[in-house]
C-alpha cells in the first residue's frame, strides 16, 4: 500500500495495490515523509473507501488525540460485538467526544441520566460502553460523568442498525428535514446542506430524537445559564421552543425544559456557519 498524503500522524491518504484511494487510520502512519511504500500492512487498524466529503472535513476539524482515541475504541468495540458496527461510528463518536468535553467545562450543570434501562435491555453494550469512558477519562484527563455510559451505548445501539433504514429512522430523517426548514424560515436563513456543519447537525439531531424517544433526557439544575441565553439569543431562544413544540406533536413526547439548552447549542452553531457565509455573500 502506497501512502501518497498525510491527514495527521495517524491518518494518510493511501492507494491499495489495485489503484483504489482510501483513507486509513494506524498508529504513526502519517509521520514519515510521504510518498512512501507501506509494506508492514498490521499497522492499518481501518481503511475508508469513497469516505464522503463531510467526514473528511470531520477529519481535519477534529483534535488528532480525540479522533485517535476515537478509532481505537470503535476498534475495540468491534471486536467486542463481532464487528456489527458501522466504520462510520469513528466519526459520530469522536465528534460526541468533543462535545461531551466541552459540555463538561462550559456547561457544568448540563447532564444526562444514567439509564438503568438501557443498562438492562443492553448489557453487553453498556459494558463495552463503560470500558470506553473509563479509557476516554484516562487518556484525556477528564472525568466525564456516568451518564456518557448511556450516551456512548446508544451510539453503540444506533450503528448496529444503521445499515438498515426503520421505519422510524425515516420518521426521524422526515422530522430533521421539516426542524431544518424551520430554523430556515425562522432566522432567515439558506443552510448549505452538502456542507459538513449541516451534517453536524443532523447527526446531533439523530442522537437527540432517539434519546427523547428514549426517554432519555437532560437534568440542568442552574437556570441562570437559560436566563441568559433568553436576553442575549432571543430569536435563537425562540426557535428552539418552536422546534420543542414540533418535537412534542410528532412523538407525542414532551421533552423536559432543560433540553432546549441542547437545541439551541446546535442551532446557534448553524445559524453563525450559514449567517457569515451570507454575509460574505
Amino acid at each position: 500500500m502506497r501512502v501518497v498524503r498525510k491527514v495527521n500522524n495517524n491518518v494518510a491518504e493511501c492507494i491499495d495495490n489495485n489503484g483504489q484511494s482510501l483513507i486509513a487510520f494506524g498508529k504513526g502512519i502519517g509521520f514519515p515523509k510521504t510518498p512512501y511504500e507501506l509494506k508492514d500492512l498490521s499497522k492499518i487498524d481501518m481503511t475508508f473507501y469513497r469516505l464522503e466529503s463531510s467526514y473528511l472535513e470531520l477529519i481535519n476539524e477534529l483534535p488528532e488525540d480525540i479522533l485517535t482515541l476515537s478509532s481505537e475504541l470503535v476498534t475495540y468495540a468491534q471486536g467486542k460485538l463481532n464487528g456489527s458496527l458501522n466504520p462510520s461510528l469513528v466519526f459520530s463518536l469522536a465528534d460526541h467526544i468533543q462535545f461531551a468535553v466541552k459540555r463538561l467545562s462550559e456547561y457544568k450543570e448540563m447532564k444526562l441520566f444514567f439509564s438503568n434501562d438501557i443498562a438492562t435491555l443492553y448489557p453487553v453494550e453498556t459494558e463495552i460502553s463503560t470500558e470506553m469512558v473509563r479509557e476516554i477519562n484516562e487518556r484525556l484527563v477528564v472525568n466525564l460523568p456516568d451518564s456518557e455510559i448511556t450516551s456512548i451505548a446508544m451510539h453503540l445501539i444506533n450503528s448496529q442498525s444503521e445499515f438498515k433504514l426503520s421505519q422510524e429512522e425515516e420518521m426521524i430523517e422526515f422530522m430533521i428535514d421539516e426542524m431544518t426548514h424551520m430554523v430556515e424560515q425562522s432566522l432567515d436563513i439558506v443552510v448549505e446542506k452538502n456542507e459538513f456543519n449541516y451534517e453536524r447537525f443532523r447527526m446531533h439531531m439523530r442522537y437527540y430524537l432517539k434519546r427523547i424517544r428514549n426517554n432519555e433526557q437532560l437534568i440542568d439544575n442552574d437556570s441562570s445559564v437559560m436566563q441568559l441565553i433568553h436576553k442575549t439569543k432571543h430569536s435563537i431562544y425562540d426557535v428552539a421552543v418552536s422546534l420543542m413544540d414540533y418535537i412534542e406533536r410528532h412523538l407525542q413526547i414532551k421533552p423536559a425544559k432543560e433540553e432546549l439548552l441542547y437545541l439551541i447549542i446546535h442551532i446557534n452553531r448553524l445559524y453563525e456557519h450559514n449567517s457569515s457565509k451570507e454575509e460574505e455573500n
